[in-house]
């Protein structure tokens, strides 16, 4: 697990552009935190990096945003308005978690139980030949007005 201490919003989206140049296509990145944490300046970082000029904004209404012009599609995904996995599952979302055509950014990950801290996404059999081979989950927490200390873990398939 490593720690990144952010002391503002120009430092956290760097973080993400940093990541960016090593992102694969099949890559998941599920984010946690509170609200006005930090998670969609991550993804500004990460999009920048990427070469996407779009302006970047929080999927929270619309649950995804997909950003096609870059180095590799971006597929934006923000869980928070959805309480159960029946409701993600009824959103047709998980196609973005197994084996994405770009790099999956899923705000308010834990909301979807196939998440874990060590493992990614759990598959069905059915699903193991579509499984994620790249997982970085990021807990981002605000330790001061400015400041957040980001934490992260990768995992493989």
């Amino acid at each position: 697990m490593a720690t990144f201490i952010s002391h503002n919003p120009e430092e956290t989206a760097a973080l993400g552009e940093q990541w960016s140049r090593d992102a694969r296509a099949g890559w998941v990145i599920g984010l946690s935190g509170d609200l006005g944490a930090g998670k969609t300046q991550l993804v500004k970082g990460f999009a920048r990096g990427l070469g996407i000029v779009a302006r970047i904004q929080s999927p929270t209404f619309a649950l995804v945003n997909e950003y096609r012009e870059g180095r590799l599609p971006l597929f934006h995904l923000d869980l928070y308005r959805l309480e159960t996995p029946l409701q993600v599952i009824g959103a047709g979302l998980t196609e973005y978690f197994f084996n994405p055509q770009g790099v999956t950014v899923v705000e308010w990950c834990e909301r979807w139980p196939g998440f874990t801290k060590n493992h990614g996404a759990k598959t069905t059999d059915r699903e193991a030949a579509t499984r994620i081979t790249f997982f970085r989950r990021v807990l981002i927490e605000q330790t001061a007005e400015h400041q957040r200390r980001i934490t992260y873990e990768d995992s493989s398939a």
